[in-house]
């Protein structure tokens, strides 16, 4: 079988680097129902951090995000890729990019069990049209 490539909603998210802080945006995201393909937490600076969300709906993290009084970013696109997880799964989507000159801003990757894998693909927005149809992604 082979991978999925899928555009996806990405948000940013900025808040205190404090015990509990996550956990209260998590807890105002549960109570908007919203479903998250992906969450990526950091530190980016003293006393500050970052949630990167991916959300199977964009509309309802805005909605959530107004009522929790969340300042998300504006929406921006990732790639969602998912397939069986093998060597060198990620390399072939990163390969792909690399010789059709498009820089990776970040790329995570997780084995999702039962023999599968997922990475998110992170990069400029003005790539995102060209590695859409470099990848082959839907």
């Amino acid at each position: 079988m082979a991978d999925t490539i899928t555009r996806v909603d990405h948000y940013t998210l900025k808040l205190r680097d404090r015990a509990g802080e996550g956990a209260k945006v998590l807890g105002a995201l549960k109570s908007g129902r919203v479903d998250l393909i992906a969450l990526w937490g950091y530190p980016v600076g003293p006393g500050q951090a970052r949630l990167e969300l991916i959300p199977k709906s964009g509309a309802a993290l805005q909605r959530a995000a107004r009522k929790g009084k969340l300042k998300i970013s504006a929406k921006e696109t990732a790639f969602l890729v998912q397939g069986k997880d093998r060597p060198g799964a990620v390399q072939q989507a990163m390969s792909k990019l690399a010789a059709a000159g498009i820089n990776v801003h970040a790329v995570q990757a997780v084995c999702g069990g039962a023999g599968r894998y997922g990475a998110l693909i992170y990069l400029a927005k003005d790539d995102v049209r060209k590695a859409a149809k470099t990848l082959g992604a839907k």
